[in-house]
């Protein structure tokens, strides 16, 4: 036992890993035969609006932190709506509720253009280290600030870094949502189960290694300093682009506007579209909550 009187992990009965392991559960695959309109591949890119809520989050006051989050209202977001507007893309993106409320008309021109807004908690906290009963009023009170400010009631969500308590799913049933993407069990869709049951919840798949920020943020007060040239980081999202061209499956691409979207990154999107495009079989670009709703309809594992 620990000094807190606690059993080690390899002291648990067998009942105890189990329960933790089973508590959410890649299940069935949910990959269709083809996409819509029978194209070989999806695509379905992604942008978190954090702007300034990661500062606010860990109750710091960096000024300088806070103007480059405000970089992502002022340069990233229409940066993006306009390549997107050129290449005729459809994207989701994930807004914690203290960024609209910061930014509401972004908000609305958004959705205007016709995207997607999902649920990114309320001030990007951790979920982790939150109780029950306050997950759950975060979750509510970002889910009707969203509505409120967009008129449209979201249908998804990713939860603020990834990071996923033991109750999130239980509480994502709870609103009615149709999908999550912050897990990773998979290259491509599937079924979210909890203690071993089905859910009805669809999970569209994140990964760090398809992400802008594990290569590109830095902290000039630590040791972060993971630059990595944009070119190296486009030939990753590439061949992961290329892999889920081989299997028919999806490619899904996280953003943040406030890290892809400098002059020398923001050619990236552009030329993923482009070169999504010139593969054989055609590709479908779509939304996520575009990407749930076909998978349940059009699922090899109905």
């Amino acid at each position: 036992m620990n000094d807190q009187g606690q059993d080690q992990p390899w002291q648990w009965p067998d009942q105890e890993w189990r329960r933790l392991v089973n508590r959410v559960r890649a299940g069935r695959a949910l990959r269709p035969k083809t996409w819509k309109g029978g194209a070989r591949f999806a695509v379905a890119l992604s942008f978190d609006s954090d702007h300034e809520t990661n500062e606010l989050r860990d109750g710091a006051q960096s000024i300088n932190r806070l103007s480059w989050g405000q970089y992502g209202n002022r340069v990233g977001v229409p940066r993006i709506l306009a390549v997107l507007e050129q290449h005729q893309v459809s994207a989701s993106f994930y807004v914690p509720a203290v960024t609209a409320l910061l930014y509401p008309d972004e908000q609305r021109r958004i959705i205007d253009a016709g995207h997607e807004i999902g649920l990114h908690g309320w001030i990007h906290e951790r979920n982790s280290k939150l109780k029950i009963e306050d997950e759950r009023e975060l979750m509510l009170r970002s889910m009707e600030t969203l509505e409120k400010i967009t008129g449209h009631r979201p249908t998804g969500m990713r939860s603020p870094s990834g990071d996923f308590s033991n109750n999130t799913l239980a509480l994502i049933r709870e609103l009615g949502l149709a999908y999550d993407t912050s897990l990773g069990a998979d290259d491509d869709c599937y079924e979210l189960e909890m203690d071993g049951e089905p859910t009805g919840i669809v999970e569209i798949p994140f990964d760090w290694v398809r992400d802008d920020a594990v290569y590109f943020l830095m902290d000039r007060f630590s040791g972060l300093r993971p630059y990595t040239p944009p070119s190296a980081v486009f030939d990753i999202f590439k061949r992961e682009m290329d892999g889920a061209h081989a299997d028919g499956g999806l490619f899904e691409l996280t953003m943040h506007p406030h890290v892809i979207t400098n002059r020398s990154r923001i050619w990236i999107v552009e030329e993923l579209i482009q070169y999504a495009r010139s593969l054989p079989g055609g590709v479908w670009f779509a939304r996520h909550d575009e990407i749930a709703a076909y998978v349940v309809k059009h699922s090899e594992n109905p």
